[in-house]
């Protein structure tokens, strides 16, 4: 290979572009996020929902299959592995059939979970506010936590299009950062 190839093709400038075309990927998914909340997150959320009945699917025969074809099992283990498949089975099923509802049930579950983690992260920060080198910053800390995550809970669906508006938000500025990053830095020689 000649120079003036090997200078063309030089590695800082496949993470260059790679920089870019990320930046650029994050931009437009953070603006559709932003400008089209709901049908962004019903379209996304339908899509976990979806993958997550498939893999019910999968581990439900996978489960059926080795009652069926391991002989080094038997009695309870094969009668439970039959019944757990099934049971993976009917759930895959359930959530294919309803999309939407499972979608909705996820996002719900997701702000459940992050609320108390953040519930448990603002008592956290209240339990060691004494060891802590900087007081108020504990403090502060600890009654933002409680009161996002006790949102979080109480509101969980109204919680879960907050997050996702943040989610489009920090994409966008990051995409940004990402793309004039990228545009910005000087082409290999």
């Amino acid at each position: 290979m000649s120079t003036e190839t090997s200078a063309r093709h030089a590695p800082g400038d496949g993470i260059r572009t790679a920089l870019g075309i990320g930046g650029l990927i994050a931009i437009v998914l953070g603006l559709l996020i932003i400008f089209f909340p709901a049908k962004s997150g019903a379209v996304t959320m339908q899509i976990v929902a979806a993958l997550a009945a498939a893999y019910a699917l999968v581990v439900g025969v996978v489960y059926i299959a080795t009652a069926v074809f391991t002989r080094m099992i038997s009695g309870w283990a094969r009668t439970g592995r039959i019944v757990l498949g099934l049971l993976y089975v009917i759930g895959g099923v359930v959530m294919l059939v309803n999309l939407g509802a499972t979608a909705a049930l996820l996002a719900i579950f997701l702000s459940v979970t992050i609320g108390a983690l953040w519930l448990f992260e603002g008592v956290l920060a209240f339990s060691t506010v004494k060891q802590s080198p900087n007081r108020a910053w504990s403090i502060i800390h600890g009654v933002i936590s409680v009161l996002a995550g006790a949102t979080l809970i109480v509101t969980p669906l109204l919680a879960a299009v907050t997050l996702w508006l943040l989610l489009g938000i920090s994409m966008l500025v990051l995409g940004i950062v990402q793309a004039v990053r990228a545009f910005g830095m000087k082409p290999a020689v």
